[in-house]
């Protein structure tokens, strides 16, 4: 059976087939799974892809351990624009990734990334590390567990030093680190 079948397949009645070994040795997890089985109507390789783009901004933004109305908002804004859904099945893959995020997230958001970064061309990699940017400025401000945890998505996802600050620049007005270090300075 085909990495593609296991992945959007019911369980079968087969405790082996259905096993952590099998599941782990393809390199799919739980928490995508989910997600793709919530979008069947699409193709299994794009509901893959959607799945994996919003977990991995549902782990931004769970970053300090909640997840705001303005991530969320932004979160839906990047999947319906980036992800080319309609607005409902962008609140649909949204809402499944926050809920997986909020219940999966250790170890899982490790998988989940690398299993993105696996697939992603260099250009969706970029193009989701940017939305995790956004979605950790939603409220203006990106804090330090934030900064932490969008830099370690870079580095699962292979994205290189320079490219992660070319994409940081942007932002470098909303970091609470920067903000702090500049009011110390005018003192």
């Amino acid at each position: 059976m085909s990495f593609l079948d296991r992945l959007i397949r019911a369980p079968s009645s087969d405790p082996v087939a259905d096993g952590p070994a099998a599941n782990s040795a393809a390199g799919e997890t739980e928490t995508v799974r989910r997600i793709v089985a919530r979008l069947d109507s699409l193709p299994a390789e794009r509901a893959r892809f959607l799945a994996g783009f919003a977990y991995i901004l549902a782990r931004a933004a769970h970053a300090d351990l909640d997840i705001s109305d303005a991530e969320t908002t932004v979160m839906e804004s990047a999947v319906h624009e980036l992800g080319e859904l309609d607005e409902a099945q962008a609140i649909l893959v949204v809402q499944m990734a926050k809920l997986q995020s909020r219940t999966k997230f250790g170890t899982e958001d490790y998988l989940v990334t690398r299993e993105f970064a696996g697939f992603a061309t260099d250009d969706q990699k970029l193009a989701v590390l940017r939305a995790c940017f956004a979605v950790g400025a939603s409220d203006d401000e990106i804090s330090s567990d934030e900064a932490q945890v969008i830099n370690g998505i870079a580095k699962e996802l292979g994205v290189d030093r320079a490219s992660l600050n070319a994409v940081r620049e942007r932002y470098v007005d909303q970091f609470t680190a920067i903000r702090a270090a500049r009011r110390l300075a005018q003192h």
